[in-house]
């Protein structure tokens, strides 16, 4: 069970990673619980600082994990953290911000930067999730503790500015890339001492301290328990995901030939190194598959993984009609076409079958599933975040 701490408690409360820490019942913006757990932070957006001047106490980074245009995201897998800016819209520079949190951005990634004295001014970072509960709807849950930068990632790579368009109007956002460290628990004691302007104390958690000191990080990493996603982790989540799917699935039903196309470009859009090279015409059930290359070593000195993907454009669980899932058969027509040091993609407007998923797990089959809800992500993830921009793009590069 989550450990949940209530609302009168939370001023004297250690930081425990993922556990919910509840507002007031009354709702007011004064029972928001960030402000009482870490005062000082303030109770409102989602950069929230405690110090002056460009050394910061702390910095609370809240995430809703509601903003299409520009999603957060975490990968329990791997620590990494991805954390969007606070210029979201046209008529500003990309620091001209009421809060200021691109500037705390930058200075952060600055001094970890440094040649001097690397890591030395960099502030801890909190990072906080809302998480609606029952009549305290301005509860979250803390998510860790954080630190800018990522193993493997250089110094072009972890803060990058993008740009955007709205109404026609260009501007820049950042995309910072963080580390969770494996710091399960911030004692209330180190929280004493930021506030006191010293970080680097006894109180302070281990991982923290090694990479303040050498720069290696140590991030909390935890490998799922079960490798079989339920149908829950597979259909989507929120309205807006629902509606994209129905979209995606709206334009193809009557023409599902014309899936396999797209299939591909929804692969190709989870990572750069996704090379298509072809979409092949079924020779049994008249359907398309695509024959591509993963791209393993460098760009001047390539090593390629061969892959083999199956496009299943089947009815999705939406507006309450159960699925039609992809069962043990099709996924085993895609096993059979995998030859040695391949793999296999499979992506479906629907869900894996229960049986499916676990037969392809149990015998080690390197297949990967791209289901409903991946799919809507995936377009979401890639700037296609309302239902006008997926048909706008089915409509011009995947007529049927």
């Amino acid at each position: 069970m989550i450990k949940t701490v209530q609302f009168e408690n939370i001023s004297t409360a250690d930081l425990v990673v993922d556990a919910i820490y509840e507002s007031s019942s009354d709702g007011q913006l004064s029972g928001e619980p960030i402000s009482k757990l870490l005062p000082g932070s303030g109770n409102m957006g989602g950069f929230r600082v405690s110090g002056r001047g460009g050394r910061k106490n702390w910095v609370v980074l809240f995430t809703t994990g509601e903003d299409r245009d520009w999603p957060d995201s975490l990968d329990l897998n791997t620590g990494k953290f991805i954390y969007f800016g606070d210029n979201k819209t046209p008529g500003h520079e990309l620091h001209d911000t009421r809060a200021g949190g691109n500037k705390v951005l930058r200075h952060a990634f600055a001094m970890l930067h440094d040649d001097v004295s690397p890591r030395v001014d960099v502030s801890p970072f909190f990072i906080f999730k809302k998480h609606q509960i029952k009549n305290r709807v301005r509860s979250v849950q803390f998510k860790g503790l954080a630190v800018p930068g990522f193993p493997g990632l250089s110094a072009t790579e972890d803060l990058v500015a993008v740009w955007k368009s709205t109404d026609g109007q260009r501007f820049q956002n950042y995309r910072s890339t963080f580390t969770i460290l494996d710091a399960p628990v911030v004692s209330r004691a180190w929280v004493a001492d930021l506030a006191a302007g010293n970080a680097n104390t006894t109180n302070a958690p281990k991982a923290w301290q090694d990479w303040v000191t050498t720069g290696i990080y140590n991030p909390l990493v935890a490998e799922p328990t079960t490798v079989i996603r339920s149908v829950e982790q597979q259909t989507p989540n929120t309205p807006l995901k629902a509606s994209i799917l129905e979209c995606v699935w709206t334009h193809f039903q009557d023409t599902p030939i014309a899936f396999e196309a797209f299939a591909a470009r929804i692969y190709q859009m989870t990572d750069s190194r996704v090379i298509i090279d072809e979409i092949t015409r079924g020779t049994i059930d008249g359907g398309r598959d695509a024959i591509g290359r993963y791209l393993l070593g460098l760009p001047d000195d390539p090593v390629y993984a061969e892959f083999s993907l199956e496009a299943k454009c089947y009815r999705p669980p939406i507006n309450g009609v159960a699925p039609n899932t992809v069962g043990v058969k099709e996924v085993s027509r895609l096993i059979s076409r995998i030859r040695h040091r391949q793999f296999g993609v499979l992506v479906t407007t629907s869900l894996i079958a229960k049986q499916a998923y676990e037969e392809v797990r149990e015998d080690r089959h390197p297949i990967l599933f791209i289901s409903g809800r991946d799919v809507a992500e995936i377009l979401i993830a890639n700037g296609f975040n309302t239902v006008e921009r997926v048909a706008a793009l089915l409509a011009s590069e995947f007529q049927v």
